[in-house]
């Protein structure tokens, strides 16, 4: 994935870092970001980094669970329940 191919905002790039990564790395390093946030023992300056590249990686991750939920598809089942083929997941119902 390229690095203007994600949801960054307006105005802004995804870091080229954060937009090869996968769902998984993405939200391994967010949990770090999280960990080191909650423990407190971060400066003031690095809170802030940390805490915008923590909001990309979100960004990142929410962007990949949308794409992998718009493949997935559901059995759609006639009247008397046998199997007529497949249609697209709809995850509001």
């Amino acid at each position: 994935m390229a690095a203007n191919e994600t949801d960054a905002p307006a105005g802004q790039e995804m870091p080229a870092d954060i937009a090869e990564m996968s769902f998984e790395q993405a939200l391994a390093e967010l949990e770090r970001i999280v960990e080191q946030l909650e423990r407190g023992d971060v400066e003031l300056e690095k809170s802030i980094d940390l805490y915008a590249r923590g909001d990309a990686l979100r960004k990142h991750c929410d962007a990949l669970l949308k794409r992998a939920e718009s493949k997935v598809e559901k059995i759609a089942l006639d009247a008397s329940g046998n199997a007529t083929g497949t249609e697209p997941l709809d995850v509001d119902k």
